[in-house]
């Protein structure tokens, strides 16, 4: 077997984990995030707390988003519906997350990587831009609208 053929027969082996494997983050991450939002959100005077102590501006509003961002974008992420755009409010938040708890980690990201990829924001932040940067997958409700919606199902 020529080498141009094993690296397409590689490729094409390869291309077809993509949709389990958006499937599985989105289905694992989508729940993680929803119920640490509605964790914030049912504790909303403690996280306002924490945020305060943080040195959030206006803490109890900041709380109220954070928790609804997580809880909705959550669900919406394991649905797999409106993906890439609660993808991007979640991978804000979670940058947000890091700059206000974890902002040590992220300004020795070069001299002590271990740090900030085992800091608890890292990996609800890459789960997000892995389904930002290549959708939700053909196993999600934004597939299915989109399937439908095409004239070739018509």
């Amino acid at each position: 077997m020529s080498i141009a053929r094993l690296h397409n027969v590689l490729n094409t082996a390869a291309d077809r984990l993509r949709n389990p494997l958006l499937l599985i983050i989105r289905l694992f991450w989508g729940w993680q995030f929803a119920q640490t939002g509605w964790g914030k959100l049912m504790n909303l005077n403690r996280t306002a707390a924490f945020f305060g102590d943080l040195g959030l501006p206006l803490p109890f509003v900041n709380a109220l988003a954070a928790g609804s961002v997580e809880f909705l974008g959550g669900l919406l992420l394991l649905l797999g519906l409106v993906a890439r755009p609660a993808a991007l409010a979640l991978s804000f938040t979670m940058v947000v997350a890091y700059l206000a708890a974890d902002r040590a980690v992220v300004l020795a990201l070069f001299r002590a990587p271990d740090d900030f990829t085992s800091a608890t924001p890292f990996l609800f932040l890459f789960a997000s831009m892995l389904v930002l940067a290549f959708g939700p997958g053909a196993w999600s409700v934004d597939a299915w609208l989109a399937r439908k919606k095409s004239p070739a199902s018509a």
